[in-house]
């Protein structure tokens, strides 16, 4: 009760700021919106669509180096659907959708929570070696110091042991399998391409440099996963992403912009779901003519 009250009390105070902030520059952020074109946001959206495919295939890959390969059109079923768990107060429901539906398909439920919580790491990890890279070490250089802690969550051996503790903890049955260097390369490289398509999608919206682009989307989403009582990151994400804006925009077009990026997101969701489940769905009834 205590949990659920902290986290409904998180949200409020961050769409409660969120809300102080559009209203005091409310003519600037109409400006910003203003300036946005329907072009502009189909290139976006396209682009979120991307960077979305590119994170299913990362859970994709790391569920199939745990002993479990589901075709694309199986494993996009399981990701998009579960992932509209994530828009529901509190971490667990995207989780319980992916084992209950990876479950239909011969997933074992351990698995698929494995699957999941490590995909938490890989795009924290792969997203701050992104901002590092892309906005600079004068700004951002004290990233550097948590390159210690990149390099332990990209690592398979202690990633492994982490996953058995928490198995056990848990009464669960041990993996099978334990996570590869190779799986967890290959699941790097489709979080990478995931972070280059969400800077693109930004870059539709903000007139900036498109490498700065993808280490502001970076940065803010990073902040955002690592708040876990608010979801899907709200507010914060936007917060974040207006004040690495500030160099390059005016705070109402640095607003309008992060309101927008989190619009085209949502949108780029819910389009994905519902394309994965109808693909899903002819698939079984064709399956059972």
């Amino acid at each position: 009760m205590t949990k659920k009250l902290v986290r409904a009390g998180f949200l409020l105070v961050a769409l409660g700021f969120g809300a102080w902030a559009v209203a005091s520059q409310w003519d600037a952020v109409v400006a910003g919106f203003g300036r946005l074109t329907w072009p502009m946001l189909a290139g976006s959206l396209a682009a979120v669509i991307v960077a979305l495919l590119g994170a299913m295939f990362t859970w994709r890959t790391l569920l199939s180096d745990l002993g479990s390969p589901l075709s694309v059109r199986q494993g996009a079923k399981v990701f998009f659907v579960g992932q509209l768990g994530k828009y529901i107060p509190g971490a667990v429901w995207p989780v319980l959708a992916q084992m209950e539906m990876g479950r239909d398909l011969g997933v074992p439920r351990s698995r698929s929570a494995a699957a999941f919580f490590l995909m938490m790491p890989i795009q924290l990890a792969s997203g701050l070696l992104v901002t590092l890279v892309t906005l600079g070490w004068d700004q951002y250089g004290w990233l550097l110091l948590l390159l210690p802690v990149i390099f332990v969550l990209l690592e398979p051996k202690v990633i492994n042991r982490v996953i058995g503790f928490g198995l056990r903890k848990l009464k669960r049955e041990p993996l099978e399998r334990p996570l590869t260097r190779r799986g967890m390369l290959t699941a790097l490289v489709w979080a990478l391409a995931g972070w280059i398509a969400y800077g693109v999608s930004l870059y539709f919206i903000v007139d900036a440099g498109l490498v700065f682009c993808v280490g502001a989307f970076a940065l803010s989403w990073c902040l955002g996963i690592m708040t876990f009582v608010v979801p899907a990151g709200a507010g914060v994400r936007e917060v974040a992403m207006v004040a690495v804006l500030a160099p390059v925009l005016d705070r109402g077009s640095a607003i309008a912009a992060a309101l927008c990026s989190r619009i085209v997101i949502i949108v780029g969701d819910l389009i994905c779901a519902g394309i994965a489940g109808l693909a899903a769905r002819k698939t079984v009834e064709r399956d059972t003519v």
